[in-house]
């Protein structure tokens, strides 16, 4: 079964110059979940100083070594401190920890799952470029993963413990986060479900990290490979496109 206790899992948050959501961000988490993991990807603003009196864990990076290599030092630390589940989520503000109890739902009713925070609520609010990277990136990430995946660039997830011995699959920046689900179905069969969430993009949050352009070529790219490398191609993009994603939608109240 996957760990679903908040003492048994932690919520590992990479940051780079968010001294304006940081704090907010970790102190809705603390107020759910108690352990944090908070990855420094060599900010030059006020980030860490937002959050020294609060108990977290601080993995600090000297200069910025993206996005993959803080999940990756998160999730070791993760393992070394024996938990049992890890949740990822940005650090930015986009994603809230009230989303948290419903994710924790969705890995109760589908045990060893990956579980995605889906940005498919309200998503005239993603700017246009954005979503058509995404669109883009799913159905490309979905025939990698063989099977249907909704928003695959989320980075608010629910790893089972299966999912993190997966820590140092070779992947860096934002292609890690594809990387992770494609082993995670291909070589570990742990299936992704996810939940709703709405699109946040208007406010207070710096302008985003992910560049469609430049990334999406790099997943593709990534993407295509693998799907070359685990063969069947033709099996696996029906597989991946020929039903729904799966979508688990518990109440607020959860």
């Amino acid at each position: 079964m996957s760990a679903t206790d908040p003492d048994k899992i932690v919520v590992v948050i990479p940051a780079l110059n968010e001294e304006r959501a940081i704090r907010g961000v970790v102190e809705s988490v603390l107020a759910i979940c108690p352990h944090v993991i908070v990855i420094d990807d060599g900010s030059t603003d006020a980030t860490l100083e937002r959050i020294a009196d609060l108990p977290v864990t601080v993995i600090r990076h000297a200069t910025p070594l993206g996005k993959g290599q803080g999940l990756r030092d998160g999730f070791r630390k993760a393992l070394e401190r024996g938990f049992d589940a890890v949740i990822a989520m940005d650090g930015d503000g986009q994603h809230l920890a009230e989303d948290i109890p419903r994710m924790l739902a969705a890995a109760r009713a589908h045990p060893e799952h990956i579980v995605i925070g889906a940005r498919i609520r309200n998503k005239d609010n993603q700017p246009t470029a954005r979503r058509r990277a995404n669109a883009v990136a799913d159905w490309g990430i979905s025939w990698g993963c063989g099977i249907p995946v909704a928003d695959t660039q989320s980075g608010q997830r629910y790893y089972p413990r299966a999912a993190l011995d997966l820590v140092d699959f070779p992947a860096d920046d934002f292609v890690f986060e594809a990387a992770l689900l494609i082993a995670a179905t291909r070589e570990k069969n742990i299936g992704v479900v996810s939940v709703p969430i709405d699109s946040r993009y208007h406010g207070e949050f710096r302008g985003s990290h992910f560049r469609p352009v430049r990334d999406v070529t790099r997943i593709t790219w990534y993407t295509i490979k693998r799907v070359v490398h685990y063969g069947s191609v033709v099996d696996s993009y029906r597989r991946s496109h020929s039903t729904p994603p799966l979508i688990f939608d518990p109440p607020a109240d959860t």
